[in-house]
């Protein structure tokens, strides 16, 4: 593996979508071959592809996906790159529910993690840093190397008690409590400010749930830690949502997750589900500095810290993990601030709270059409329901569907002069498994990936489908038409969709963004292309090429020696055009075993 020698050198992100393309087109490769090598085991069995391990597949799709937002990075799309981390996020949380992972699959997922928060870190320039779902994730990392050179000893060190009032989780202030409430007013300022400005809109939610359950109102503070108070927050340890459950817990407390729902991401649901947990947390350990700790690495291994060190004082639990050790001050240091932000050099935070009424939408509906009858933007009424996954509401039962408080009667009026052609729209389609059918072929007649119909049928092992099965297909719901761009329309070029073809590599190819590619096509968001299908490319002026069947792409790995000059002259091609396909600049290396795109001239 060439990774680390990529991130040591500075800027050179284009090396790092290079080496994922390589790993996307290795696995396209095994899954072709094993498509070629399908057979009939007997009369009623047909072969998939002889592997039941779905881990590869979904990471092979969130390689191909983080290629995609690197892209669309470098062309300067941000609204691209926040949506395919989004989706990126959502593999990430497919895989966790499929139960334990090898040894060597969780090693593959630790090191894209690693790879996927290290470069939304260091080398992103078109997002803001604190904006997307992983934003928090990236954050405690940050804080833990901000806190960690910090070493104290507690015992006999001095308390500066701010709030002990009965009912109330106590307040104190001591050295790592100042220290973590430093770096929110430095490195980490920006991020509060943006936990700051979503405070109010969850405040009166979250505090009435809690007081449901008599707990204090300052566990609030724990889930601005834990996600930002952004519902679709995912981290490392594969948990979602505001109040960060990991998909065993979330079960024990009633969240479901589905194809259509993930009800860790509710803020209602998830809310009440996290209360229950604290509470019983809290009468397990006593302590509320114990519950939190318990809450964030585990109530066995703050029980064997306990019994190691012989005392119920967090502050003198030195074993636990540094995460742990970090989280009960960062809290704190969090609420100090949110109770004070004038005191601390932050503005007070201001906002609508998230009043709500819930309509019932009997079956599966597009949420473009709802959030027209309730004459609301389609962004807005996905931030009043984040916990839905896809483009619809769940097609199996009614759904309480939350839309801005006193939009009702605005809602009804409009959904209910609608057909029903016009308000439900099929959101999936039956496919009948016949002879020499592989879920290669079957993904790639409707459009969709092989993990789709695997998660969406509950497939956990596939390494047969019997001829006869019905398969439930995922489609997308109705959709409104192309949102084409107004005036003038680009300069196109008609392409051929090729095989390992995705938007952002086409847009690369012609200066393009995959989202204008989709605009022009009336391609929404999570459609895949097909090998043979025709798409319209827009270009930038002097970026036209004449005929896109005239060229044919080749992948060449670099070798020992090698220059791009070398290279280019081998293959006849302009060094500028060997670097605009690959978005290599005018200081960056190529590396022995990289990958390098060239387009050749038939003839």
């Amino acid at each position: 593996m060439y990774l680390k020698q990529y991130f040591k050198l500075e800027g050179h992100i284009i090396l790092l979508s290079i080496l994922l393309l390589t790993t996307v087109l290795f696995a396209q490769q095994g899954s072709a071959k094993a498509e070629n090598g399908s057979h009939i085991d007997n009369e009623d069995f047909v072969n998939v592809n002889g592997n039941e391990n779905r881990f590869p597949l979904i990471l092979s799709d969130a390689k191909s996906l983080f290629s995609e937002a690197i892209i669309a990075d470098h062309h300067g799309d941000s609204l691209e790159v926040l949506y395919v981390l989004d989706k990126i996020v959502e593999l990430l949380t497919e895989a966790e529910q499929l139960g334990d992972m090898s040894e060597d699959d969780q090693e593959e997922f630790s090191r894209f993690e690693e790879t996927l928060i290290h470069t939304y870190q260091n080398n992103f320039i078109t997002i803001d840093e604190t904006s997307s779902s992983i934003a928090t994730a990236s954050l405690k990392e940050e804080l833990s190397r901000y806190l960690d050179p910090i070493e104290i000893e507690i015992n006999g060190a001095s308390f500066k008690v701010i709030d002990d009032r009965e009912g109330h989780m106590p307040l104190v202030m001591n050295s790592r409590v100042e220290r973590a409430i430093s770096f929110f007013q430095t490195d980490g300022r920006q991020s509060f400010e943006r936990w700051l400005g979503r405070y109010p809109f969850y405040e009166s939610v979250i505090k009435e749930i809690l007081d449901q359950h008599e707990l204090p109102e300052e566990l609030i503070y724990h889930a601005m830690v834990e996600s930002g108070l952004n519902p679709r927050a995912y981290s490392r340890a594969h948990a979602v949502g505001m109040w960060q459950f990991i998909g065993s817990t979330a079960k024990i407390y009633g969240l479901n997750r589905t194809w259509w729902v993930d009800e860790r991401r509710d803020p209602i649901r998830a809310t009440d589900a996290a209360a229950k947990y604290l509470k019983d947390l809290y009468i397990e350990f006593d302590d509320w500095y114990l519950a939190l700790a318990a809450y964030n690495a585990g109530a066995g291994r703050i029980n064997r810290a306990i019994r190691l060190h012989q005392t119920r004082d967090f502050w003198s639990l030195n074993s636990l993990p540094k995460e742990t050790k970090n989280h009960v001050p960062t809290v704190l240091a969090t609420a100090i601030i949110a109770t004070d932000p004038l005191e601390y050099g932050f503005e007070e935070p201001t906002g609508s709270p998230f009043n709500y009424d819930q309509v019932t939408v009997e079956k599966s509906a597009d949420l473009a059409v709802l959030a027209k009858c309730a004459g609301i933007k389609l962004k807005e009424l996905r931030e009043y329901n984040p916990e839905l996954r896809q483009h619809a509401t769940p097609p199996d039962e009614s759904y309480d569907l939350k839309i801005p408080a006193g939009t009702r009667e605005t809602f009804l009026a409009a959904f209910t002069s609608l057909n029903d052609e016009q308000r439900f729209a099929p959101q999936y389609m039956v496919h009948v498994v016949q002879r020499g059918n592989n879920l290669s072929w079957i993904a790639k007649k409707y459009g969709v990936s092989i993990n789709q119909i695997a998660s969406f049928n509950k497939i956990k092992n596939y390494h047969r489908l019997r001829i006869g099965q019905k398969l439930t297909i995922p489609v997308s719901g109705a959709s409104s038409g192309p949102v084409l761009v107004a005036g003038t329309p680009p300069n196109t070029v008609a392409y051929v969709v090729r095989k390992g073809d995705t938007l952002g590599h086409i847009a690369m190819r012609y200066g393009s963004s995959a989202r204008r590619i989709r605009q022009l096509n009336g391609l929404r968001y999570g459609t895949y292309i097909l090998p043979g299908q025709k798409l319209k490319v827009p270009v930038r002026e002097g970026n036209q090429v004449t005929s896109a069947s005239k060229y044919v792409k080749e992948i060449y790995t670099v070798r020992t020696g090698d220059t791009l000059s070398h290279i280019a002259d081998r293959y006849r091609v302009g060094m500028s055009k060997l670097r605009q396909w690959n978005s290599i600049k005018d200081n960056d290396f190529i590396i022995p075993g990289q990958r390098l795109v060239i387009y050749v001239k038939q003839g």
